[in-house]
Order: structure tokens, then C-alpha cells, then sequence
């Protein structure tokens, strides 16, 4: 007897801690964030037009790498990590190469949640943690097959990780998450009274 695992899903776990000039560029990161909050009217209306409970940059700026040093930093270590997760995937580029397509700010307050969703037209996505007070919303994956399952049953308690309908990763200040866009996911409600700021991108192939 032998059973065969097939089509896995992979989470790209990473910390920048260790990055030279740590602390400068996260510190910056988060006066950025709040200065945006501040600043970025267009972005404070669409969330407020759309019940974001916070801030968040990404209806209304595509150019931060261009605004702010911190930026363009952050883009260059995590462009690194993407180049070595796609490698590890085994994807196959053709000579092509995998490039950030679009980075913004996410300012989470008390209450707040990002529904769940996808990241079409993208490779890779991923987030990068400035800020994760305590008792702060984790992320939220889904199996990707659960809308094919009809009768299966549930998993038992306490099952492999590989094996949970809905696995929950709480992230670190510092850490770096890359997925492949397809794979559906969520922030839950932020519980915490201080804010949760991340800052999110999307790899492409060219």
C-alpha cells in the first residue's frame, strides 16, 4: 500500500530582522504608513466609501517605491525572496523574470478585517509585517479545493496542517509571507487596540 501527496499548496515564510539596517527601514515604513493615513486623501475616501475600517493605499497610489526610500528598500529585499520562492515552486518562467507589480499600505485598525479574497492577473503576492501589536488579526488561508469538496467530511480535530480546510498563521513584526495570487485568504477581525500595519505586493512575470 503507499498513498501519493499531490498538488501542494506552498507558504513562503520569511524574516527580515536579520536585514542590514533593520530597524531604520521598518521604523520608517510605519512613519510612512502614518503619514499616508494623514495625507492620502483619494485613499481616505475609498475606504471610507467602501467600510475599510483603516487605512489602506491600494485604490489610490501605484508609485510608493517612488515616494519613499523605505519603498523602494523593502521592494528590493522582498523582490530577492519572490525570485527564490518561484525557484523553489519550480515554475517554469521561460527566461522571463518575476518583478513587483504593485506594493500598498495597509493601516488596520480595531475592528477591522480584510474580506476574503484573491489576486488576479499576479504570480505571487505577499505581505510584509511593520507592525503586529498584541492580540492582533492573524491571516487566514483556505484550501483551495473547498468549493469542490461537496460531501467530504471535515478533518479531524487537531489534524495535520496539511490537511485543515482553514489554516491561520500569526505573523511577527518583520516577517515577510509570499503565496502563489490564486490561493484565496483573510484577515479576520483586528482585536487589538493599537494598529496592525503591513505593507502587500504583487509579483508578475516579464
Amino acid at each position: 500500500m503507499s498513498v501519493s501527496r499531490l498538488f501542494s499548496t506552498d507558504i513562503y515564510s520569511a524574516s527580515l530582522v536579520d536585514s542590514r539596517g533593520f530597524d531604520d527601514l521598518n521604523s520608517d515604513l510605519a512613519d510612512m504608513a502614518a503619514m499616508l493615513a494623514n495625507d492620502d486623501e483619494a485613499g481616505v475616501k475609498w475606504c471610507n466609501e467602501n467600510g475599510y475600517d483603516g487605512y489602506t493605499s491600494y485604490s489610490s497610489l501605484d508609485d510608493l517605491t517612488r515616494r519613499a526610500t523605505c519603498f523602494r528598500d523593502l521592494g528590493r529585499l522582498v523582490t530577492k525572496h519572490a525570485g527564490d520562492f518561484a525557484s523553489q515552486l519550480e515554475m517554469d518562467t521561460a527566461g522571463r523574470r518575476i518583478v513587483m507589480d504593485s506594493m500598498w499600505v495597509n493601516v488596520l485598525r480595531h475592528g477591522g478585517r480584510h474580506p476574503a479574497h484573491i489576486h488576479p492577473h499576479s504570480v505571487l503576492s505577499g505581505t510584509y509585517y511593520v507592525s503586529v501589536p498584541r492580540g492582533s488579526a492573524s491571516i487566514r488561508f483556505e484550501d483551495p479545493r473547498l468549493g469542490l469538496m461537496m460531501a467530504a467530511p471535515p478533518p479531524i480535530p487537531n489534524c495535520r496542517l496539511d490537511r485543515q480546510r482553514f489554516v491561520n498563521l500569526e505573523p511577527k513584526v518583520g516577517d515577510l509571507l509570499l503565496w502563489e495570487s490564486w490561493l484565496r485568504h483573510e484577515v479576520p477581525v483586528h482585536k487589538a487596540r493599537t494598529v496592525r500595519i503591513s505593507v502587500s505586493f504583487n509579483f508578475r512575470l516579464t
